[in-house]
């Protein structure tokens, strides 16, 4: 018996173009992505790559076609419930962490939570106990950060250390979606190639929709679908 295919994003004709540009920035006709699939977004410099992930995140509309998340049509919802599904339905791994550094590591993997109490609730959940805090304890012991850690300030870590806080801080409570923006591009083979073993594992686990961009071509196989994104040559600019 085969389990039931359930999609989790789905883009159909989408176009978006920067105001006085002559070419569209982004142009996808067709991506479906199921739950628990894992997508890999290639593309160099200009290609287009964080404005995808902005429309995917609701935080740019498209000039045309329909995004939609988990059976959401995005342009239904006005810019503040865009934010709002953003906090409760997707996690996102920055290229440079963004974790806050007056924080401890707990609070920042915490902090989450406080723009949603989905996240609240489902952390709660997962800890048996309704206590945020002890979710996330249980989700940095997962990923080898030892408790005396959790309290330390964040930027006493060490850049594997931030990796693994930064992993935490998109996964609690329970997101369906989880996107990964260039987060490798800073590090050497072995801290990549160990980031996405930590990521595949936990994101496996939790059951998430993995959407990784990156330029680096040598992660394209670790995955079971890419797409690649052409840089965008602008004709209204650099004409001879």
């Amino acid at each position: 018996m085969t389990s039931e295919r359930r999609e989790v994003v789905g883009l159909e004709g989408v176009r978006f173009r920067w105001p006085g540009r002559a070419e569209d920035t982004v142009s996808i006709d067709e991506l479906h992505l199921d739950a628990g699939e894992h997508l890999f977004v290639r593309g160099s410099s200009g290609s287009g790559k964080t404005t995808l992930l902005n429309l995917l995140c609701g935080v740019h509309t498209p000039s045309s076609g329909t995004i939609r998340l988990l059976g959401t049509d995005l342009s239904t919802l006005s810019a503040g419930r865009r934010d709002q599904f953003r906090a409760d339905h997707v996690g996102v791994v920055f290229q440079q962490f963004n974790l806050l550094p007056y924080l401890s590591t707990l609070e920042n993997v915490t902090l989450a939570c406080s723009f949603s109490g989905r996240k609240t609730s489902n952390a709660g959940e997962s800890a048996q106990s309704g206590d945020v805090k002890a979710s996330a304890r249980q989700l940095l012991e997962s990923l080898n950060l030892s408790p005396e850690l959790h309290r330390a300030p964040v930027n006493k870590l060490s850049v594997g250390q931030q990796q693994r806080v930064a992993v935490a801080r998109a996964l609690i409570g329970g997101p369906e979606i989880l996107i990964a923006d260039e987060p490798t591009s800073a590090l050497d083979a072995d801290n990549r190639d160990r980031f996405m073993d930590l990521l595949f594992r936990e994101t496996e686990a939790k059951g998430c929709t993995l959407i990784f961009v990156s330029h680096d071509p040598q992660l394209a196989e670790r995955f079971e679908r890419t797409i690649e994104l052409d840089p965008i040559v602008d004709e209204s600019e650099g004409a001879a």
